[in-house]
């Protein structure tokens, strides 16, 4: 997906016009609307504005990484840097039991 089509897609995941993320990001609708269609490419600090009320990274918009990180699990993991290394053990160990239970679930119900 180009950087233009990544914006439309969350903006319509959100249900938002190009007026209301316009709005959230500082500038117009028909700018807005430039952007999706790739005719033009925003300043860094615009792309940035953009992300924010998105609610993703600059990374995925320009699409250097296919998965979308919500800023609230960002936020986890660089909490989650602080900890010693017992503590963030201890964090792997449980979200590694997650993993293993959610694959095993999704596949006995397939």
């Amino acid at each position: 997906m180009t950087f233009g089509e990544r914006i439309l897609s969350l903006r319509k995941r959100l249900k938002w016009s190009q007026d209301e993320l316009a709005k959230k990001v500082g500038t117009s609708a028909p700018i807005i609307g430039r952007y999706e269609r790739n005719e033009i490419k925003p300043s860094i600090d615009t792309a940035k504005a953009i992300a924010d009320a998105l609610g993703v990274t600059i990374d995925f918009l320009i699409g250097g990484d296919d998965i979308i990180m919500d800023k609230e699990l960002l936020q986890k993991i660089k909490d989650i840097e602080s900890f010693t290394n017992e503590e963030k053990a201890k964090i792997y160990d449980l979200i590694d039991m997650a993993i293993s239970y959610h694959k095993t679930k999704k596949a006995y119900s397939s």
